[in-house]
């Protein structure tokens, strides 16, 4: 297939006033009456004109839309390595406040599609504004939280109202860059995203220590809050999809079943596999999803279309980046248990060594995405995959005594795969799909990806726990040699995804 690949242009109404004027009410050449502008609308039309003459507009509009992706993310580590201290603030324990980070991976995971959807049809700056405004409410609100119960609600309903912000703001930029520059783009997604959690431990741990955990939100409220103003100054309009009903019936199917199942994952360690609501979890969820099938093959307006996953370059980079997080983040929760409890390294220690994993993953994205451009996204797939099963292999051999450098090189292996799978698997699936369907696209993938993401962290886990009377340490190197498992299964499904080939400038074509 052939797509342009000039910057998308920006919807014009039928009587040719553009949507600034429309949403302002400026009335047409003719008409009997001024309008006095707010200053505010005055000050972003300015800095749009100027954003849309810019060469660098692209840029600017990733730009724009990382600083929201930032805001969502940097909080992640610290407020996971302060759950003691918040527990023992609110008078709750560690086990119950684990919900303030599971609740919003939860409800981004189960709201995603939907809010891809709601940006697709409605325009994607509009949702992710809209997005972003809950997000800084929520955060503002976490401060003066009260008890454990108070926290968790706000953190899951900035999270379920923020769960649109991460596919409008791929929406926004794969309509912005070209589709062979895509990758690029996708690279600085994949920096922000890892680099995030880095700068949360960096700066936000010794905030934290010294001033308390409420700070966390402190730091979080004004910067989301100038993420929105960026946004609202800086991000384009985007055309609104066709007026059509909404799929509530194969919404609901979609969230109930994810949710379902992601509970049954996450509840499965600690209620034991056969409890009755992890079984439910699991018969249920996949009877639901099914169902979700059914309706979106029989419905005129599906929530995600099901013809997609008849195109190789939709259902393989999909199926490789939900491998891809299975292993990382698998490894990710098993790896400073091992350092901690094999090794004997103290949790400063533990906390320092880990962050050469994203870190290698943010410095290795941005260089993934250009290097999508000359080897095409397969082979920068299949390379990421197998430096992923590679970083699993060499943690299963550290046993106690462990090499510093072998650790780090191990983990750095680890950043370097994701790092260059992510850009070029995530570029692929957006060059897949109509223009009009990138929000929910990106949705899916980022659902399929957060099942992963749980999935790896539940599952290895387990099998280091079920397996630890039997083989003590070496419990450990079982756990990881699933994760390689899962690395090879990435490798494969990277191996199916045909390169993205530009048959002249500006026009992309499909091998």
């Amino acid at each position: 297939m052939s797509t342009t690949g000039q910057d998308a242009p920006q919807a014009q109404p039928d009587d040719g006033r553009s949507i600034d004027e429309l949403e302002i009410g400026i009335d047409p050449p003719g008409g009997e009456e001024g309008v006095v502008l707010p200053w505010s609308l005055m000050l972003r039309r300015g800095v749009a004109h100027r954003v849309e003459r810019s060469p660098r507009r692209s840029w600017i509009v990733l730009a724009a839309a990382l600083s929201g992706v930032f805001t969502a993310s940097f909080t992640i580590t610290v407020l996971t390595v302060s759950l003691g201290d918040i527990a023992k603030n609110l008078g709750s324990t560690a086990d119950v406040l684990t919900w303030a980070v599971t609740g919003p991976s939860l409800a981004m995971a189960v709201l995603g599609p939907i809010g891809g959807k709601l940006a697709d049809r409605f325009g994607a700056r509009q949702v992710y504004l809209l997005s972003l405004t809950g997000v800084t409410v929520f955060a503002a609100a976490a401060i003066v939280a009260w008890n454990a119960p108070s926290l968790i609600a706000f953190r899951f309903l900035g999270a379920a109202l923020g769960a649109a912000t991460g596919p409008a703001a791929l929406s926004m930029i794969n309509r912005s860059f070209a589709p062979e520059r895509r990758a690029q783009a996708m690279g600085y997604w994949s920096m922000v995203g890892s680099g995030a959690p880095v700068f949360g431990v960096v700066i936000g741990g010794p905030l934290v220590d010294a001033f308390g955990w409420r700070w966390i939100f402190i730091l979080q409220t004004p910067v989301a809050l100038a993420s929105l103003v960026i946004g609202f100054l800086v991000l384009p309009h985007t055309q609104r999809g066709e007026r059509q009903p909404f799929d509530i019936a194969g919404s609901t199917a979609l969230a109930f079943g994810v949710g379902f199942l992601l509970i049954a994952l996450n509840r499965g360690p600690v209620l034991g596999w056969t409890s009755p609501l992890v079984l439910t979890g699991f018969i249920g969820g996949p009877l639901l999803l099914a169902q979700f099938v059914r309706i979106e093959n029989r419905t005129a307006h599906p929530l995600l279309p099901m013809h997609y996953f008849r195109r190789r370059n939709f259902t393989f980079p999909i199926l490789n980046q939900f491998l891809a997080n299975f292993t990382y983040m698998g490894g990710f929760i098993l790896t400073p248990l091992l350092l901690h409890d094999v090794l004997g390294f103290s949790t400063t220690k533990v906390g320092l060594m880990s962050i050469a994993r994203p870190l290698t993953f943010a410095i290795v994205g941005p260089i993934a995405g250009y290097l999508v451009l000359r080897f095409g996204e397969r082979v920068i797939g299949m390379f990421g995959s197998l430096m992923l099963a590679l970083s699993m292999m060499v943690l299963a051999m550290i046993g106690v005594g462990g090499g510093f450098w072998l650790i780090e090189g191990a983990l750095m292996l680890s950043g370097i795969g994701m790092g260059a799978c992510a850009p070029a698997m995530i570029a692929s699936l957006a060059n897949a799909v109509d223009p009009k369907d990138l929000g929910v696209a990106s949705a899916a993938s980022q659902t399929m990806s957060q099942i992963g993401v749980v999935a790896g962290m539940q599952i290895l886990l387990t099998v280091q726990l079920a397996t630890v009377a039997g083989s003590g340490n070496g419990s450990y190197a079982v756990a990881y040699h699933v994760g390689a498992i899962a690395a090879v299964g990435a490798l494969v499904a990277a191996s199916f995804v045909r390169r993205t080939r530009h048959a002249e400038p500006g026009v992309v074509a499909v091998a």
